[in-house]
Order: structure tokens, then sequence, then C-alpha cells
């Protein structure tokens, strides 16, 4: 009998399968990046009929609007499969995110999965994911490179690893929490879980918007369940952190903290 893989998924119950999944992508500058990232997502629908895509691009300059733009149609035939959301500038990672995830599920999404255009993370976890969320019942499944079987990319080097650990290791002990990889963005979202939290009111804007989110779940009550992922590093393009971007994700946590201490 052959072995199953990460690449090679065991069917999912038909009741699953047909569940409403929306992956949210935010783009700026992906045009190098978008067209195999969508063909990879599209891929998917073989196994989730339920799952479409929507493209949020911050007015790239390099194009990437237009090429989802025409990538939607191609994928479109006879089905809304693909969608893109225009935004007007470069507003931050997390209000790109926000806008999508609203958008998702205003248009009737069950399930939101968070997703980078740059290749990072594995859309072979998307059904397993998908799976663990439904079975149950968790708030949020996050794809975890710290748990047990997750890994980095080999391109990341000690420094980085280091950098990485330490700062879920600072958020966590700020907010008191066990989750494993509170910063990492390869997110399943259950509807009901981002009406509670009101997408409206998340504060940030750039990466700490990941543990913004998760510790809003947690505070109101949603279960998080972690499944180990490889983490790949970006092959086409450029990392979109500058100092303001790490500058917010040092002091959000203790922003969180308080907020929370004062509502005790």
């Amino acid at each position: 009998m052959p072995t199953k893989t990460a690449e090679s998924p065991a069917p999912l119950p038909t009741a699953w399968a047909d569940t409403a999944l929306t992956v949210v992508m935010p783009t700026y500058n992906e045009a190098g990046n978008l067209p195999r990232m969508t063909e990879t997502v599209m891929a998917l629908t073989e196994q989730l009929p339920g799952l479409n895509l929507l493209v949020v691009d911050d007015s790239s300059p390099d194009g990437t609007g237009e090429i989802a733009e025409s990538l939607s149609e191609r994928y479109n035939d006879g089905r809304v499969r693909m969608r893109v959301l225009h935004r007007t500038g470069k507003d931050g990672l997390g209000r790109a995110y926000a806008a999508g995830m609203g958008q998702a599920v205003e248009n009737g999404a069950q399930y939101v999965l968070q997703m980078d255009a740059d290749g990072s993370h594995p859309a072979g976890k998307v059904s397993e994911m998908l799976g663990v969320a439904l079975s149950t019942g968790a708030g949020v499944v996050v794809g975890s490179r710290y748990v047990p079987g997750g890994s980095l990319s080999d391109a990341w080097g000690v420094h980085r690893r280091l950098l990485s650990r330490w700062a879920n290791a600072y958020v966590s002990t700020i907010l008191g929490t066990r989750v494993r990889d509170l910063t990492g963005g390869f997110n399943l979202w259950r509807a009901e879980t981002l009406r509670a939290i009101d997408l409206a009111s998340v504060g940030s804007a750039g990466y700490s918007f990941q543990v913004e989110m998760k510790y809003a779940a947690l505070r109101r009550g949603f279960g998080v369940r972690e499944v180990p992922i490889h983490f790949e590093d970006r092959t086409v393009g450029e990392s979109k952190m500058d100092f303001a971007v790490q500058l917010e994700s040092l002091t959000m946590p203790w922003k969180l903290r308080a907020a929370a201490c004062a509502k005790r």
C-alpha cells in the first residue's frame, strides 16, 4: 500500500471537501511570484472544490494587480474561483489581511486561510489544516514552525533562526500563551472567530497582526490548534519588513497586555 505524504494527501470526506474556504493572499510587488502561487492554490480545488482565492493588492508598482486580474479571467471559467481586491496605496500587511478576510466572510466563506504570495507557506498542508479545524471545532489552526515536526528553510542562517525563536518567546512570555508560533502567518480561521474578533478593531498594520489576531481569539475563548509545517524562504522578491514594522512588533504585545489588564 502506498504511503500517504504531504504531496499526495488522503481525500477528505465529501462534507469537508465542499466547505467554503477562501485563501486570502496579500500582494505588493509580487509579479514574479503570483502566477506560480495562483497555479498552486488553484490546483487545490481538485481536492477542495469549495476553495477560492482572493488576492489583495496594494497598488503594486510592478503590475502585480494587473497580473492578478489577468489570472482571475483565466481561472474563472464558468465559476468564480478567484477575485482581486485592489487597495489604494501600501497600507501594511495587517490591514491588507483584515480587508481581505472581511470581504471573504461577507462573501460567504466558512473558513479563511492566510497565505503569503512568496511561496513560503506549504499549500500541501491546507487540507490537513481544514480537517483539523472541522474535526476539533478549533477557532484557528496555525501552520506552525515550532511544534514537533515543524521546520525552517535551510536558507535561514543561525542569526535569523535565533531571532525568529526569540520573537516567539518574547511575545508568548508577555502575553502568557502556550501557542508555539504566535508570529507565523499561515493560519486558518473559522468565520465565527473572525466575526467575534471584529477585524475593524484590530490595530496592527504590520506583522504584529499575526500576534494580535491569535491573542484576540484566545481572549474570546476560541481554541487554537497547531499543525507542523516546513517554512520555505522566498526565492523571488524582497521582504517588506522595515524599521516601523519591527518597532510595532516590539511594542504591540505590551499594548495588548495592558488592554487585557484594563478589562479585568
